[in-house]
């Protein structure tokens, strides 16, 4: 595919990452901005705390699937594991991710990313998207607070794409999903250490 085509299919993936799922959910279901309600952000968590545990777990789903679907296509798009088609399918993933964290429909603001992240290293990296989510399940449940669980599974995401031995590719495009979805939970990591993280 010639690089315009490349680049008409990452504005896509963008746009599909784009879309506001939280945002939308809450708007019809009850008329609310979920932006200006708890944590105030368009996340599952959000969501749950504002209109329930199915709600939440709707907008899980439709997160997942907004990075999971893209790449997906992609990979059959890109198929013959060259070096080259590793890096357009890593850069499709990017461009899904990035459209949940900067919303062109949010004038550039959106989630923490975490869901989206996890759609799609459920399809590129299962083994090491699996294991991270051992770890989430096990933080959360023994120390309650989501955030924590979700900085736990991300940050140690790359070791276990290192151990069971993907690609170079996908293990830097790993790396990057842990630093982004760091850089967006700085507010999270200042409220755990003063003790003022909302438990669930």
């Amino acid at each position: 595919m010639a690089l315009l085509g490349i680049a008409v299919f990452l504005m896509a993936a963008y746009l599909m990452g784009s879309l506001p799922s939280g945002y939308l959910i809450c708007r019809r279901v009850a008329n609310i901005d979920v932006r200006t309600v708890g944590s105030k952000n368009i996340g599952a968590t959000n969501v749950a705390r504002s209109l329930g545990l199915s709600w939440g777990l709707l907008v899980l789903l439709m997160d997942m699937a907004k990075g999971a679907l893209p790449v997906i296509v992609a990979l059959n798009i890109w198929s013959s594991g060259t070096e080259r088609d590793l890096l357009i399918v890593a850069l499709v993933a990017l461009a899904a991710l990035l459209g949940h964290l900067a919303s062109v429909f949010l004038r550039f603001s959106g989630g923490k990313g975490v869901a989206t992240a996890f759609g799609i290293s459920l399809v590129l990296i299962p083994k090491a998207a699996l294991a991270s989510f051992v770890i989430f399940f096990l933080v959360t449940w023994i120390w309650r607070y989501v955030s924590l669980g979700s900085l736990s599974a991300l940050l140690t995401l790359p070791v276990w794409a290192a151990l069971t031995e993907y690609n170079i590719v996908y293990l830097g495009l790993a790396s990057v999903f842990a630093l982004l979805v760091f850089i967006r939970h700085r507010g999270n990591i200042r409220a755990l250490l003063q003790g003022n993280e909302r438990k669930i």
